[in-house]
């Protein structure tokens, strides 16, 4: 069973469990998509009320966008798992002989990058996902301003606990060009979605402080 057709309960059990997954990336991944699915909520709270008839087109398009995110966010947590596995037998792999030691060093180096492929998605939407939510936070009912908050919020977690994913994977990672590109691909992607998420998460205190 994928893990995306799993019961609330059986997934956070299968967590909390020894098993070799799901762990830090497709957690990430589902508070990923809890995130985007709270402002898809915001979306639809929004969409065809009179008080907010300015807002309707841009509003839909946030939806449009964002129910793309929650779909491709659950993909992502099961790819997660899905490349995790191989990593976790080539880690048992035997390294008596220096042609074992060989071949274990090219699997492990083939299988790292294949499992750090997820978590680099994983920012990559989030990122989107939090841009969504700035789209959203000035252009939606205030009576689901909140939820604007907490949806970015979860999204700043998600995309530092991806980021952490990718940090783990590459430290072990010995071709420097591939690590050089990935930590172009995504720090600059977490700083700026950090800065965008608090920026956000400030204006929505601001609106329900008034």
């Amino acid at each position: 069973m994928k893990l995306a057709d799993k019961s609330c309960t059986d997934f956070v059990e299968v967590l909390a469990s020894k098993a070799a997954t799901p762990g830090g990336g497709g957690a990430s991944a589902i508070v990923g998509a809890i995130g985007m699915a709270l402002g898809s909520m915001v979306c639809n709270l929004t969409i065809g009320k009179k008080k907010y008839a300015e807002y309707d087109e841009k509003v839909k398009g946030v939806l449009k966008k964002a129910t793309d995110l929650q779909g491709e966010f659950l993909k992502l947590m099961d790819e997660d798992a899905k490349c995790f596995l191989p990593l976790s037998k080539a880690y048992g792999m035997p390294k008596e002989t220096e042609q074992e030691k060989k071949l274990k060093s090219e699997t492990l180096e083939k299988c790292l990058k294949e499992a750090c492929s997820v978590p680099v998605n994983i920012v990559k939407q989030t990122y989107e996902a939090i841009k969504l939510h700035e789209a959203l936070v000035d252009n939606c009912s205030k009576l689901a301003i909140s939820d604007v908050g907490v949806g970015v919020q979860c999204l700043k977690a998600a995309i530092i606990g991806a980021q952490l994913n990718v940090i783990i994977n590459i430290n072990s990672i010995k071709d420097e060009e591939y690590v050089k590109k990935i930590k172009s691909e995504t720090e600059p992607l977490v700083e700026e979605g950090i800065k965008i998420a608090d920026r956000v998460y400030k204006k929505v205190v601001d609106i329900l402080c008034k």
